[in-house]
């Protein structure tokens, strides 16, 4: 299968199908195959052509997917740029692009062939979310596309008037990752552009939204604006970031279907996914995909989702994030390799003090570092956010660690502060922490 094949033959089969709704407006698979065989043509009078790269620097909308389908149409690889970026960083993703759109597509047109490209060919370059203040090219094939469409289907389940909302960044593999699974299987996309807590919450409500991607930041807001979901929905599907224990129940108790799911940019979004309702874990893998604890923690990943370019000598993707698996086979993420605190010999992972620090009745979210210290090596450090109209000490929050944590492991130094630093898709930036 193609790019080709998924949208000519999603309108075959579906034409008057809603594809798209954004920007208050609806556009179905026909007309946005239409499109796309139109935006193919005016990227050929520019110059475009099969393995150039064009940057797709647009908002998320339906001008954003006529654009990225246009390039696909034609062969050539889109490269969706993160729009809150500066223009140092916009610089660095735009490298080695033929062309970048600012503006939707217009203009003249040229003949175009429709290019069909095999499944080893790069369909896009996506950028990791520079948790660490890089974010790396990522290269991922129509093959990579495809497998991981299908490993998520098999595991939420797929149906014709299914109507997935994202309000994740396109220029992230987890929004754009609904924007393709929607085309290969001829179901709804619904983008808001970006995340607004009230829009996705009326949204939620209606009986038109049946799945929806969110990370735990989105999720916290939700529930705490008072947000509850309507009988339409039946997944939310929670990612890129470890989803709390005290976040989960009391998601599920404001009638939230949750799944919790681990994904990568170099795995093409997902790599596991719980079963609904069960998201205490991140769940199995999913069908085809192979995960495995190397001796050192790191989780290590295998299959026909991941991108070629990220496949080490062994095999495997090698993470860089730590986790285990349970009798089940089920993962947890317990952090990444790089964030380990190392404090007088002793191994300190961030997450797992975290999430103590934020089952505390007070605590809204922590952040755990190490900093610099002359006679532990280094010293582990909190920064935590209070719940609004809570009130709590940092020796409180000491004593709640050292009642459930080694002496080894209990911050040295508790911070109270009003937020953290995040990415654009919500993940922590741990680099920004002092």
């Amino acid at each position: 299968m193609s790019a080709v094949a998924w949208l000519r033959g999603a309108a075959a089969r579906r034409p008057d199908r809603v594809a798209l709704e954004a920007d208050g407006q609806a556009v179905t698979y026909g007309q946005l195959d239409g499109r796309a065989a139109r935006g193919a043509r005016r990227l050929a009078a520019r110059g475009v052509g099969p393995g150039d790269r064009v940057g797709l620097a647009l908002p998320a909308g339906i001008a954003f997917v006529e654009a990225f389908h246009a390039c696909l149409r034609l062969g050539a690889v889109a490269v969706p740029i993160d729009l809150r970026l500066g223009a140092a960083e916009r610089a660095a993703q735009t490298s080695g692009t033929a062309l970048v759109l600012v503006e939707p597509l217009d203009g003249p047109e040229a003949e175009a062939d429709v290019t069909r490209r095999p499944p080893e060919a790069v369909a896009a370059v996506v950028h990791t979310s520079g948790t660490t203040g890089r974010s790396r090219p990522v290269e991922l094939t129509y093959g990579n596309w495809e497998a991981s469409a299908q490993g998520s289907a098999a595991r939420l389940g797929v149906q014709s008037a299914q109507r997935w909302l994202c309000a994740l960044p396109l220029s992230h593999v987890g929004g754009l990752s609904i924007v393709v699974r929607s085309a290969i299987y001829g179901t709804t996309a619904i983008l808001h552009e970006r995340f607004d807590a009230d829009a996705v919450a009326t949204a939620l409500a209606s009986r038109r939204v049946t799945l929806v991607s969110l990370v735990p930041t989105m999720l916290g807001r939700l529930v705490g604006s008072g947000a509850r979901p309507g009988p339409a929905l039946q997944c939310a599907l929670v990612g890129g970031a470890p989803l709390s224990g005290r976040l989960a129940q009391a998601a599920m108790e404001a009638g939230f279907p949750l799944a919790q799911t681990y994904g990568v940019t170099e795995g093409c979004s997902q790599v596991t996914t719980s079963e609904i309702g069960e998201p205490s874990t991140a769940g199995r893998p999913l069908d085809g995909t192979t995960v495995e604890i190397a001796p050192d923690g790191e989780i290590l990943v295998a299959g026909p989702s991941v991108a070629p370019g990220a496949v080490g000598v062994d095999g495997f993707l090698h993470t860089g994030d730590l986790g285990r698996l349970d009798g089940r086979g089920r993962l947890t993420v317990t952090g990444r390799k790089a964030e380990l605190v190392i404090s007088g010999g002793e191994n300190v992972a961030p997450a797992e003090v975290e999430a103590v620090l934020e089952s505390h009745p007070d605590v809204a979210e922590a952040a755990v570092h190490g900093r610099p210290d002359p006679e532990w090596g280094e010293a582990v450090v909190a920064a935590v956010v209070p719940i609004p109209g809570r009130r709590v000490s940092a020796e409180q929050l000491r004593a709640h660690c050292r009642d459930r944590l080694a002496r080894f492991k209990v911050p040295r130094t508790i911070e109270l502060v009003p937020s953290l630093p995040r990415t654009a898709s919500g993940k922590l930036r741990r680099d920004l922490l002092d």
